[in-house]
């Protein structure tokens, strides 16, 4: 064996041990999320959710939320309220977050965050020495774009949370699917470190594939938060109607953003990557022009990645549209991340096409 094999050899190895070190902080960062939401005091939401409601019938403003701490009160900022994305003239202010406006659950919470922080510095180190190990970008095969993908996705938490935005509520369900994603890509996914087919030899590959893993986990972020928001508007409906929901909902639920903060939220995200997800698609062809000599064949991977961008594109009109914007857009813009879930496991796995070259 070479020099150069022995080091690209301890390389992988190396990144194989960042990967799985990743998974145990991952996993700490989950059981603190989890006492977050636990030891956030149940009894202190509704008090903090009523206290942030204020007086329904004169508008009154609500007061700021106070939190007992060692040796004094800490004063917590009152969420801007908003209204509801549903018809209705109830006015619903952003819950309290997973700590429930409680100083014990908020300290956890911020374990979570630092947990999750080094979780990605070392899930990064993994990725980066895999990619010193093959010499190239590393994603060229599925279990190389899985642990890229789950990198970027924690990235773009952590810069969310970086730029004082409302997303301590996305923590949990993050950690989980990171933990599942890497889980995955460990067990099923996994190749060894190998050099690309000939096709796959073009600068294309840092453009076309680095977007596309961008955009995936931008939809993955924008899919958690439409899934929230149709929890969260079922609650808020259940309540104007005068329904009574469960102690474990309400326990929840009144942490969470209000709907359409939810719903403001996963639009966003959505529409600002949409037309990136476009240049991939198009960059994309002009890699299959260089490698195949042709810029469309419909393989079975162009033609998903098109019906993602045609179900996305169908979302964001809906929106636009005023007869289709809450529930009925949400559901379009999950049916929409389907579609990208299954372009990328289920074309890859199932499906025999020009993208099968690199096989799992």
């Amino acid at each position: 064996m070479t020099l150069a094999a022995a080091v690209n050899e301890n390389l992988a190895h190396t990144s194989n041990v960042l990967i799985y070190s990743s998974m145990a902080v991952y996993l700490l960062a989950f059981f603190a999320n989890m006492a977050e939401w636990i030891f956030g005091s149940r009894s202190k939401v509704g008090r903090t959710a009523a206290a942030l409601t204020g007086n329904a019938e004169t508008k009154a403003a609500a007061p700021a939320v106070t939190v007992k701490k060692e040796g004094g009160t800490a004063v917590l900022e009152r969420p801007k309220v908003v209204t509801r994305a549903a018809a209705g003239a109830r006015d619903v202010p952003d819950g309290p977050g997973a700590a429930g406006g409680d100083a014990q659950g908020d300290l956890y919470g911020r374990i979570a965050i630092s947990l999750t922080a080094l979780g990605f510095i070392i899930e990064f180190g993994g990725v980066l020495t895999r990619a010193l190990s093959v010499e190239r970008a590393p994603w060229g095969n599925m279990y190389e774009f899985s642990i890229t993908f789950s990198t970027v996705a924690v990235a773009i938490y952590l810069v969310l949370l970086a730029l004082k935005k409302n997303v301590r509520w996305l923590g949990l369900p993050l950690v989980i699917t990171v933990l599942l994603d890497l889980g995955l890509a460990t067990t099923v996914l996994y190749t060894s470190s190998d050099q690309l087919v000939p096709a796959l030899h073009s600068y294309w590959l840092y453009i076309h594939v680095s977007t596309a893993i961008f955009c995936g986990a931008v939809f993955y972020v924008g899919a958690v938060g439409t899934i929230l928001y149709l929890f969260k508007d079922s609650y808020e409906s259940k309540l104007a109607g005068g329904g009574t929901p469960g102690r474990f909902a309400t326990s929840v639920m009144e942490r969470l953003p209000a709907s359409q903060s939810l719903d403001k939220f996963s639009y966003r995200v959505n529409a600002a990557v949409f037309p990136l997800w476009t240049f991939t698609i198009i960059a994309g062809a002009i890699w299959a022009g260089d490698a195949w000599g042709r810029y469309w064949g419909w393989d079975p991977k162009e033609t998903w990645s098109f019906i993602t961008w045609v179900a996305y594109a169908a979302y964001l009109h809906a929106r636009a549209t005023a007869g289709w914007k809450g529930r009925k857009a949400a559901y379009l813009a999950l049916i929409a991340f389907g579609c990208w879930i299954f372009n990328y496991y289920g074309v890859n796995i199932f499906v025999t096409g020009k993208h099968s070259y690199a096989g799992v």
